[in-house]
């Protein structure tokens, strides 16, 4: 491979590895990227459909030997136990710190429409995903904080909640117990293939449910 498709090639198998994505609309995110970043005359459409399809086929294969419940599905059971607690629990919420925060307080938005104030919110978004599956890293970082808080003693007990549900669904936390810390789960091994008969992680409103009782 060129060093553009050994790029364009590590690009898309991240987004297969992800699963949240459907191939077909992999296939066109790595065509627009091909495209706007000027490739198109030495990466063809038909190397990406090629490339994704026989990516797809080998993680999938692969997740047959995963063990059950993988740590991805058990940070799901977390994050709804995090929502029931009325902790807003997003999974892949934008790709940097900002975005995250943005998505939040959609979803705050629309609690409130509830008569419902959320006690707090954790995610990660796509850089903390990226790191996760990076195979030299394999930690995800939860960030975590109250919707309008400057209250560095509110923003503790947020994640001190967040801490305890992580740990109750047995993974390890590497946290200081700061305001300033993020919380890192160390050694997070992310098996997740796509299906069009999972839950959609993406749609953030899905934790609503959990909190509007």
């Amino acid at each position: 491979m060129t060093e553009d498709q050994e790029y364009i090639y590590d690009s898309l198998v991240n987004q297969i590895k992800m699963g949240f994505f459907p191939i077909d609309e992999i296939k066109e995110m790595t065509l627009e990227q091909v495209e706007d970043e000027g490739m198109e005359d030495e990466i063809s459409e038909k190397w990406i459909n090629k490339t994704i399809d026989a990516e797809f086929k080998k993680h999938k294969e692969a997740s047959k030997n995963w063990n059950t419940p993988t740590d991805t599905e058990r940070l799901v059971k977390a994050f709804n136990e995090l929502s029931e607690a009325k902790i807003i629990a997003l999974h892949n919420a934008g790709y940097t710190t900002s975005e995250g925060e943005y998505e939040v307080v959609e979803v705050e938005i629309e609690l409130r429409k509830h008569q419902i104030q959320s006690d707090g919110y954790c995610f990660y978004h796509g850089q903390d995903l990226e790191r996760a599956i990076d195979p030299d890293s394999r930690n995800l970082m939860i960030s975590f904080q109250k919707i309008d808080n400057s209250d560095d003693t509110v923003t503790i007990t947020v994640g001190k909640k967040v801490a305890e549900i992580l740990k109750n669904n047995d993974f390890e936390i590497v946290w200081d117990g700061t305001a300033q810390t993020k919380i890192e789960i160390p050694n997070f091994n992310w098996e997740k293939v796509y299906s069009d008969s999972d839950e959609d992680l993406l749609n953030h409103n899905r934790v609503l449910p959990f909190m509007v009782k």
